[in-house]
């Protein structure tokens, strides 16, 4: 995560917090504020371990991992006796 990365986060945790200050104010001590309050609190925490100690980078797919499926027609006795749900209409004889 590059810093401007770490920045943005930074920014909406603080719109965050304002936004659940807002309810403080509106709602008091109401449950749901004070559950919104204690997820605030886990998201900071997170945030600072995710930044102090970053995990490491997934590997992003590359053209290597691309799996190509054939156009070609399939088998269709594979098929045969399967039901069409959601297909089109139920009753209709299977065409080939």
């Amino acid at each position: 995560m590059t810093r401007s990365e770490i920045a943005e986060l930074r920014y909406a945790v603080g719109q965050l917090r304002q936004s659940i200050g807002a309810l403080r104010s509106h709602y008091g001590d109401a449950n749901t504020v004070r559950r919104l309050e204690n997820d605030l609190e886990r998201l900071v925490i997170d945030a600072d371990e995710f930044e102090q100690t970053p995990p490491p980078e997934v590997r992003r797919r590359g053209s290597q991992d691309t799996i190509y499926v054939p156009d070609s027609k399939s088998d269709e006795a594979a098929w045969m006796g399967a039901q069409d749900e959601g297909l089109g209409f139920h009753s209709r004889p299977r065409t080939k």
